[in-house]
């Protein structure tokens, strides 16, 4: 769906293990006596020991059902803000509210570009009017698309790279045992038959008789269900989970849109696919801050199999290659002034990649994505309304 790719995961210690389920740590020096003491919270020590060296082995069990929400004992650099914590982005403060927790765990940050992605294709049907059913109908496609079916996507996404946020971003919810995994379980669940069931109720209300919202909106979760999880997990390849990714993000949302007030065409398969490409530069610049824990666990991201320099490059590259292949297929499609929209908006989308993102992809990548995507979301739109003339 759109583009949602718009818009995570600093050093864990080889002495210390830690788990949702049960934690065990061994710490040898040496063994002469035993003392064994139980602790109220259920968890066990075992220390064998003489006055200078010592065998201590630590057991605690925790049943996961009834963990409450805990403060993380490993926080990000200062406070933290509360706004990047409702948004799901890093610099996140510490919460001991589960709700808050939840919200955060779907990202919000990453539903305008679906939401947009689903304004983009009621706009190439041709077919949307400003009719209380209509813009009824796109608000639940974007509930769908959004905090629904993206929010069940980045839900799981954390859940399956909890080993790496464990190293990346230990602070996070999942990794420093804030939420329980039983938690974690439901909320995906429930965001999924949600987003299904309001898709749906789309394809009756539309009149449908092949349920293709439906269709579409189950072709996605499962995609996002094998870009995060084992054992095909997409994203352990660069190029083919970042395109999987794009397509998720960008193509999805609009055909959403798109069948909801029409009907699909070649063109717009064609130029969404292509924007696809755009997608994987996109995800591409969230692969940077996670190259740590990327690497320790065998995960060949683009940054991580070609280093850094050489994969901002790519990065670029997809973004800007894309748009201006776009371009040139709306000129040569007689669209001479949506090709020189979308190119005016491409301009200063390259002037901040020079100025932010190509200086530093980690320093500045919230910046660089601050000024440079709503250039790529209004480009999008461009091509969209070029699509219905």
């Amino acid at each position: 769906m759109t583009t949602s790719v718009l818009n995570t995961v600093s050093s864990i210690h080889s002495s210390r293990v830690t788990s949702v389920d049960k934690v065990g740590v061994l710490s040898l020096r040496n063994p002469d006596s035993v003392d064994f003491t139980r602790r109220r919270s259920g968890s066990s020590t075992l220390v064998f020991g003489s006055p200078g060296r010592r065998f201590v082995v630590r057991a605690a069990e925790t049943d996961t059902d009834k963990v409450k929400s805990q403060t993380p004992d490993k926080a990000p650099a200062g406070s933290g803000s509360s706004i990047n914590q409702l948004l799901g982005i890093k610099g996140a403060s510490q919460e001991t509210n589960k709700w808050k927790i939840r919200l955060q765990l779907t990202k919000p940050v990453t539903w305008p570009p679906l939401v947009w992605g689903v304004v983009c294709g009621a706009a190439a049907s041709g077919n949307f009017h400003w009719t209380p059913e209509d813009v009824a109908k796109s608000i639940l496609c974007m509930v769908m698309s959004g905090p629904c079916l993206t929010g069940y996507t980045q839900t799981i996404n954390d859940w399956y790279d909890r080993d790496i946020d464990a190293i990346n971003e230990p602070y996070r919810p999942i990794p420093s045992g804030a939420i329980s995994e039983q938690e974690v379980i439901t909320q995906f669940w429930v965001l999924l038959l949600g987003g299904l069931g309001i898709a749906g109720t789309l394809d009756v209300w539309a009149g449908h008789t092949t349920p293709t919202v439906f269709y579409l909106a189950l072709g996605g979760s499962l995609l996002s269900y094998i870009y995060s999880a084992p054992p095909l997990k997409l994203k352990q390849n660069g190029w083919v989970g970042n395109f999987a990714l794009g397509a998720s993000y960008i193509s999805l949302p609009w055909w959403a849109g798109q069948a909801l007030f029409g009907t699909l065409t070649p063109d717009v398969v064609v130029l969404t696919l292509l924007y696809s490409i755009a997608g994987l530069g996109i995800a591409i610049v969230n692969d940077f801050k996670s190259v740590e824990g990327d690497r320790a666990l065998g995960l060949q991201s683009l940054p991580v199999a070609f280093g850094t320099e050489t994969a901002k490059w790519i990065c670029v590259g997809a973004i800007d290659v894309t748009q201006l292949s776009v371009a040139g297929y709306l000129l040569a499609s007689g669209k001479p002034y949506y090709a020189l929209a979308l190119l005016a908006l491409i301009i200063p989308q390259i002037v901040f990649q020079f100025k932010y993102f190509l200086k530093d992809p980690v320093k500045y990548d919230v910046k660089y994505q601050a000024s440079a995507q709503p250039f790529l979301v209004l480009g999008i739109f461009v091509t969209a309304l070029a699509s219905q003339h």
